[in-house]
């Protein structure tokens, strides 16, 4: 038994510090900020997977990405790109803004 732990061990260590391991679990989804304007607008994500959000802010100003349902408020610096963990999201549409630019920042999105 002390021989098979030996075995097993390292391996298992090394698969929890590498980065990739544990992100194979989760989805990686772009939105851009650009002109004021999220792309894409409208997001379709998976319903019950974890979800991460990557935002690039190309704008020479700052902007929030703000989804009120989902509790998540955040701010993105200009050239700056930020990780939004939505998590594991129920079926449903939820709307985002941003803060800064109301008006023309905004989007939603689509857990299917």
């Amino acid at each position: 038994m002390l021989a098979i732990l030996r075995l097993i061990l390292p391996a298992l260590l090394l698969a929890l510090w590498i980065p990739g391991a544990r992100a194979a679990d989760e989805v990686l989804v772009k939105l851009t900020i650009k002109d004021h304007r999220f792309s894409p607008e409208r997001l379709e994500i998976p319903a019950k997977t974890k979800v991460v959000l990557l935002i690039r802010n190309e704008d020479a100003e700052p902007e929030e990405f703000e989804c009120i349902s989902l509790r998540r408020e955040k701010i993105v610096f200009p050239g700056a790109e930020i990780r939004v963990v939505l998590g594991k999201v129920d079926p449903g549409e939820y709307p985002f803004f941003g803060e800064y630019h109301e008006a023309t920042a905004k989007g939603v999105i689509v857990a299917k």
